[in-house]
């Protein structure tokens, strides 16, 4: 018999409502035995499950898989960057917004199959001053409500929908200088999005266009937002379709720069990592190996 390829499965136990035993359970009757020999590892704190994937990719394991909600993967992904290790996704997040993107099945058995079929590929990824993101990252009003979005003990897309309509009027615009494809852009910014990926999760669709192979960040910018707009918007967001020119602005390009008159929040993949008044963001291509159905 031949050798049976290493699977690693690095489970969040906060993510999602089923239990440790119920996920070990799906794993053993839907894994295929005869051709993965796989172990399982539980995170024990934020920012844990980059040390656990990167020693994973070191000791040889061939996929590891991410089971949890998209602060999970994206922290299982940055330990996968640059290695020959591929990254699998059993979602069990309120958003799962690149298991979506990449067409991975929500339920967990169906996720186990694609990782039975082993069909890899590799996709791009993207950093913000240093920070890598796999789906979106962005300054302004969008992650402001991720930093409100992750005190909040209620999840899921209803949520996430009442904080929008909640804070949307409240929240000011600010002036930033952003660096385009070599011109300058002196604009309000009530949000700028960076997308990787088409979705922020919950299938609401950012930048429906976006092309995770294509080395580029295709860049929203909202200027300024009113009830119309923000109606405008969130249509379009849910219904996967590019927002009106005077609700959002579109660019792609590989690089950007943006300065702030002030500081201003800004997250990757959902998780709200702090201000800054400067921002690099850029795209590393071709830098993550995924299953995919």
């Amino acid at each position: 018999m031949s050798q049976r390829t290493k699977v690693r499965f690095i489970i969040n136990p906060t993510s999602g409502t089923k239990s440790r035993k119920d996920v070990e359970a799906l794993i053993r009757e839907h894994l295929n035995q005869d051709k993965y020999a796989h172990d399982i590892v539980y995170t024990e704190r934020a920012g844990h499950a980059p040390d656990l994937a990167r020693e994973a990719a070191n000791q040889g394991v061939a996929i590891v898989v991410a089971v949890g909600g998209d602060g999970t993967v994206n922290e299982v992904a940055r330990g996968l960057l640059h290695t020959e290790a591929a990254l699998a996704i059993l979602p069990k997040g309120s958003g799962n917004g690149l298991a979506r993107h990449l067409g991975i099945p929500m339920g967990l058995d169906g996720a186990l199959r694609v990782i039975n079929k082993a069909n890899i590929t590799t996709i791009d990824s993207g950093q913000i001053n240093g920070h890598p993101f796999f789906t979106t990252a962005g300054i302004g009003f969008d992650a402001y409500i991720s930093s409100v979005f992750a005190g909040n003990k209620k999840r899921g897309l209803q949520t996430y929908v009442e904080l929008v309509m909640k804070e949307v009027l409240n929240y000011k615009h600010l002036p930033v200088i952003a660096s385009i494809n070599g011109n300058t852009l002196d604009t309000d910014c009530f949000v700028m999005a960076f997308a990787n990926a088409a979705q922020y999760g919950n299938n609401a669709y950012i930048a429906p266009n976006a092309d995770i192979q294509d080395g580029l960040l295709d860049v929203c910018l909202v200027r300024r937002l009113d009830l119309i707009k923000a109606l405008n918007l969130s249509y379009c967001m849910l219904t996967k379709q590019l927002a009106n020119a005077d609700s959002a602005e579109y660019f792609q390009t590989d690089r950007v720069n943006v300065q702030a008159e002030e500081e201003m929040m800004y997250h990757a993949d959902g998780d709200y990592l702090g201000k800054a008044q400067t921002f690099e963001v850029s795209m590393v291509p071709q830098s993550l190996r995924v299953l995919v159905p």
